[in-house]
């Protein structure tokens, strides 16, 4: 399996800036998909998030952008667009073409050189690099400068990333998930309840302190709202836009698995739907796949997550 890229008519790119330590993802859908999307957290950066509403007009989206750089990182969806519209892709008039390119950041600001940002010609060049190829995880794209664990600060925190997963339904159907981790909380596997990776009892440690379990006794995350988990599920399997948006809340909870805490005041957690193909397949069904990839792509982020800028990851 490929990941994302196993939904037929999507394309991932990636940018990474290394020395700055952070980067873009540009997921694109030429032919156009109907969007949903789900937002949980309540430090969410986001653009053209209207456009995937039930009530609005717009029927197709052509592309997601994921960045780093929190809302200076927004500025790099433009770079899609320039470049879907110099393939002609998007809704024609007037002899050009207008994509839909719904957007959100995630804020990695902590890491690297802060003054440092995607921007368009980052995210052109994300789109540029999009392909069907296997999707590239751990410290890429987006995710390059994504950490998780920081209820004490980036100092006990470790490296998040991207990862991306492929769940298999009867006749044909996928679901397909990719997920930029940048999470307050710790990461736990589902199937063990035990802590993957996460905030860490000193700088040097590789015990893990339990942030839910520290919260409880009083702990506060005090600190800016500087996290954020993006996830996005495709599937080959045809929806409207009421059941794209259902498919993204099924989506979230795939987070809800496995992150903790989740969604906090911090966190501007969301997750996104895209429906191209044809088949045919139950919601209900669909959503039961979307959870577990979504679940599966946030442990594969940090498990191929590699130490970058001094922040430890599990990949070495």
């Amino acid at each position: 399996m490929k990941g994302l890229t196993d939904i037929p008519g999507i394309r991932v790119g990636h940018v990474s800036d290394f020395d700055a330590i952070t980067g873009c993802t540009a997921i694109l859908c030429e032919q156009g998909a109907v969007g949903g999307v789900d937002i949980r957290g309540s430090a969410s950066g986001t653009q053209e998030i209207d456009t995937l509403s039930p009530g609005h007009v717009t029927d197709r989206v052509h592309g997601i952008l994921f960045a780093g750089g929190s809302a200076f990182g927004l500025e790099a969806a433009a770079g899609v667009r320039r470049y879907l519209a110099g393939r002609k892709v998007g809704y024609a008039f007037g002899g050009q073409h207008i994509p839909i390119v719904p957007s959100a950041i995630l804020f990695d600001l902590g890491i690297g050189k802060p003054n440092v940002h995607p921007n368009v010609a980052m995210g052109e060049a994300a789109a540029v690099a999009a392909t069907t190829d296997p999707v590239k995880e751990g410290c890429a794209g987006a995710g390059t400068g994504a950490t998780i664990g920081k209820l004490f600060g980036i100092r006990q925190a470790m490296k998040g990333g991207i990862g991306s997963y492929t769940v298999t339904l009867p006749g044909g159907v996928l679901v397909s998930a990719l997920v930029a981790v940048n999470a307050l909380g710790d990461v736990r596997d589902p199937a063990t309840g035990k802590i993957v990776a996460g905030a860490r009892k000193t700088a040097s440690s590789r015990e893990f302190i339990d942030s839910q379990a520290e919260m409880k006794r009083g702990a506060t995350i005090g600190a800016a709202p500087s996290n954020t988990t993006l996830a996005v599920v495709a599937t080959n399997a045809r929806l409207n836009k009421v059941q794209a948006n259902k498919l993204a809340q099924f989506a979230s909870l795939g987070m809800a698995r496995t992150l903790y805490p989740v969604n906090t005041m911090a966190d501007g957690d969301i997750a996104f739907a895209l429906s191209l193909g044809a088949e045919q397949s139950d919601i209900d069904n669909l959503g039961v796949a979307a959870a577990e990839a979504v679940a599966q792509s946030i442990l594969r982020a940090v498990r191929l997550a590699k130490t970058l800028g001094g922040v430890p990851g599990l990949a070495g």
